[in-house]
């Protein structure tokens, strides 16, 4: 019996996918739930499971765009164990490789053949004194690699705000003694009460919705001439991948305790670098954090993440002199950015906006940490 293969619902605004790479070729034997071959969206990557264990027959390759709902194969689950797996091989020596070819006309692609040939005749210098301009690469200067769907639609999005929204960043640093002075305090009971480590980023995220409560304009969108404003605060953490950026959403923020931001963090934080995050998971945000201090990043300017208003920057934590009650001392400092759209955001609102975030975070007494 033959059972089809089929392309999942993926999400209400997703319609089509691309083929990604195939990871078990069109004839080989599959076991049920087997990695078949990963689909890519404009959204996120998904991997494809065998419905069953059989032969299996696919009638796409890798780069073809499909639909929602198509059949693109078959496991043929009579054939379950009577195909085997062709042996390798023994591998032959390769041949010493061939030099690589000189240049001349001889060689060219017949456009520019003819427009060489017509500089020739025009050309009152002998063909033979004539040098052929050096336009070809150096063999292996160069590799090529098609952009994924994933990639190509993150760079058109970061494009269009770019063209689209009046974008300005503005910029504070915080005082982190007190937040770390808590979690050094408090990570050992933190630990054993809910199994997970208390990070930085689960303060944050609290910080960022006390402001978001107290300046809802950034916390809204535009749509078409309206301004649409969020009761909700369904905060986005960006996480850096292999196959490129995304933005799992913590829904309800306002509502979770330190210890379920993260544990949702860790949960996002694996399924996305393992390529198991569903469309769900990254859609409907109304606010972004994005952290380049995990790299080693000092300061840099985040780009807004579309219809959102805003996105907040978390940088590097470096110990700097500062000036503290007219002594000079030397603090963990952190610089933060706050990306807007003006159409939207005054700078008045992102300035107090980032204050208000600073002032949380250096008095933590002010998120009524409940740990």
């Amino acid at each position: 019996m033959k059972i089809e293969i089929k392309v999942p619902s993926m999400g209400e605004s997703v319609v089509e996918a691309t083929i990604g790479t195939i990871l078990k070729s069109s004839g080989s034997s599959v076991r049920v739930d087997e990695e078949i071959l990963e689909l890519e969206t404009d959204k996120v990557n998904q991997v494809l499971y065998a419905p069953a264990a059989g032969r299996l027959d696919l009638t796409v390759k890798s780069g073809d765009v499909v639909k929602v709902g198509q059949t693109i194969g078959t496991v043929d689950a009579a054939a379950a164990g009577a195909v085997q797996a062709e042996k390798p091989k023994a591998e032959e020596p390769s041949p010493p490789p061939k030099p690589a070819p000189v240049a001349t006309p001889t060689n060219l692609p017949p456009v520019r053949k003819k427009i060489d040939e017509s500089l020739r005749e025009s050309s009152p210098t002998p063909p033979e004194e004539k040098k052929e301009p050096s336009v070809i690469a150096p063999t292996g200067q160069e590799t090529r690699k098609k952009m994924s769907k994933l990639r190509k639609i993150i760079a058109q999005r970061l494009v269009e705000v770019k063209n689209q929204t009046a974008m300005l960043t503005t910029f504070n640093e915080v005082d982190m003694s007190a937040v770390m002075q808590v979690r050094e305090r408090e990570q050992e009971n933190f630990q054993k009460r809910h199994g997970i480590k208390l990070g930085f980023m689960s303060f944050f995220i609290k910080a960022a919705v006390g402001a978001l409560q107290e300046y809802p304009d950034i916390n809204g969108r535009i749509e078409g001439d309206e301004i649409v404003y969020n009761k909700q605060f369904d905060i986005g953490v960006a996480v850096g991948t292999e196959k490129g950026l995304m933005v799992p959403v913590i829904r309800g923020a306002d509502r979770l305790t330190y210890a379920e931001i993260e544990k949702k963090l860790k949960e996002f934080a694996e399924k996305a670098r393992s390529g198991t995050i569903a469309i769900s998971d990254l859609q409907g945000g109304t606010f972004t954090i994005t952290n380049g201090g995990v790299y080693g990043s000092l300061l840099s300017t985040p780009i807004l993440n579309p219809p959102q208003s805003g996105i907040l920057g978390m940088h590097n934590i470096v110990k700097r002199p500062v000036v503290v009650e007219d002594q000079i001392v030397i603090r963990p400092m952190m610089y933060l950015a706050l990306s807007y759209d003006h159409r939207i955001v005054d700078g008045k609102e992102s300035i107090g906006f980032l204050v208000h975030i600073k002032k949380n975070l250096e008095e933590p007494a002010r998120l009524l940490l409940d740990l």
